[in-house]
């Protein structure tokens, strides 16, 4: 095969020339790392054997090179798998009183800026009443996510000494973090009583030396021991640890502050429990049933918090405005008692069964006879009340081809649809997904059906 002729390709400048023509003013930089890229491509496809693309070719090539590099990388997406607190998705989707929070502080505001005296403020003072009115706390600090917290409540208070905890809970909290390793980290020492499935409040009393500073209780929320176990009440921790002169820490993990018996689930230990029953401080995640934005807050006595605040780990791992924005609007949904109505993870949970099948049937409809709706279940997820769910209804596809590549046609669309596959089938749960997207979703199912296989045309919704 004789070897290809390049110079049949036009030069860089010329498909920049084309480019300004069709488009006008395009930005230079990328404009020609796209037509570099698209030239590459074409010398590539005719050292294969390939004829050479014509100027119009190469412009419409290097067009699509330049909408792809303005895309960003962290896009919205339709969750449609029903797992509510979906990690990989972000977790808890924020409610629209925390958006416009957010928005209504984008630029300038009185983050650290005391409006009445003039001076500098703290940003810290925007959270603690919130925190108080929702939790029962003494006080309340945020930082930017629950491990960081408590690694801060360890480093500050207990760095050099013993931390009492059951072996059943030095557990790994996600992304590899394991219990054992923050108290490393942190220089506090761990000291493991009781066994994996039972462990008593005598084993903790019994652990005790001068060198003690806290006993640690940390909340399964990620997996569930069953079976022959047994674990000491709060209370009866409390009641060890005040005798012993000890803080008691509680890392709840998920941050409830609701009963989640009332939707037919197990009851998740809450952030107020837990303060009345003697914690010193209590530790959990802003961004699983809390429903805001990620954030680990510290909440409990006084003088504890007091003490974390004016440690320089405070700045080291505060947040920003937006954070703040988001967490007062989501905490304040809690203080007028209207969560179930504003936060979405609760909304979802919430959401009756019969709206989610009328969702599913007209999801389904619209899709084609190749949908049918089935019964399955929502599940929380986030490392939240594991293995917990509520009853839902599905649009099931049974695709003429792996279930795993019609699922990745769809992520091709914009925006990408989420589901998951169950039993073979691809399942879209309309419980976690906002009724304004569903036009989208049920156009999404309706063209992944009808799209060729192997065609990497996409579909853009509005």
């Amino acid at each position: 095969m004789a070897a290809p002729d390049f110079r049949r390709l036009p030069s860089v400048e010329a498909v920049l020339d084309q480019l300004r023509q069709r488009d006008g003013d395009v930005a230079h930089p990328v404009a020609l790392a796209a037509v570099r890229a698209a030239l590459d491509e074409a010398r590539a496809a005719m050292s294969a054997g390939g004829d050479a693309p014509t100027l119009e070719a190469l412009a419409l090539r290097s067009e699509s090179g330049i909408a792809l590099a303005a895309r960003p990388s962290l896009r919205p997406v339709i969750n449609a798998s029903g797992v509510i607190l979906q990690t990989n998705l972000g977790r808890a989707p924020l409610s629209a009183r925390a958006l416009a929070a957010m928005q209504a502080v984008a630029g300038y505001s009185n983050l650290e800026f005391d409006l009445t005296s003039g001076d500098r403020g703290s940003r810290h003072d925007h959270v603690r009443a919130l925190l108080r009115q929702a939790t029962g706390a003494e006080d309340g600090l945020v930082v930017n996510n629950n491990a960081a917290a408590l690694f801060m409540a360890l480093h500050v208070l207990a760095s050099g000494r013993e931390v009492i905890v059951s072996r059943g809970q030095a557990v790994e909290i996600g992304g590899g973090f394991r219990i054992p390793d923050v108290l490393r980290q942190s220089g506090a020492q761990l000291v493991e009583v009781g066994t994996t499935n039972r462990t008593y409040a005598r084993d903790y009393e019994e652990a005790i030396t001068p060198q003690t500073a806290a006993i640690l209780r940390v909340h399964t929320s990620n997996f569930r021991v069953v079976g022959f176990t047994a674990e000491p009440a709060l209370a009866e921790l409390a009641a060890v640890a005040a005798g012993r002169n000890l803080l008691l820490f509680d890392d709840l993990g998920s941050g409830c502050l609701v009963d989640t018996s009332r939707f037919g689930m197990a009851r998740e230990p809450t952030v107020q429990a837990s303060l009345a029953a003697g914690v010193d401080l209590a530790l959990f995640s802003g961004d699983k049933l809390l429903g805001g934005p990620q954030c680990g807050i510290i909440a409990g006595r006084a003088e504890l918090v007091s003490r974390l605040r004016q440690h320089p780990l405070a700045r080291a791992l505060r947040v920003d405005k937006l954070t703040i924005a988001a967490l007062n609007a989501t905490l304040q949904s809690y203080v007028e008692g209207r969560e179930i109505e504003e936060i979405p993870v609760w909304q979802m949970l919430a959401t009756p069964l019969t709206s989610i099948r009328r969702r599913a049937r007209r999801w389904a409809t619209a899709a084609g006879p190749a949908t049918t709706v089935v019964s399955s279940r929502s599940m929380v997820g986030g490392g939240s009340l594991p293995g917990e769910g509520v009853a839902t209804w599905c649009t099931a596809i049974r695709p003429p081809e792996p279930a795993s590549s019609f699922l990745e046609r769809l992520r091709g669309n914009d925006p990408p649809v989420i589901g998951r596959i169950e039993d073979g089938a691809v399942l879209f749960d309309p419980r976690t997904v906002a009724r304004s997207d569903d036009r989208i979703v049920e156009a999404a199912i309706k063209v992944a059906l009808q799209r060729p296989k192997g065609s990497d045309e996409r579909v853009k919704s509005h």
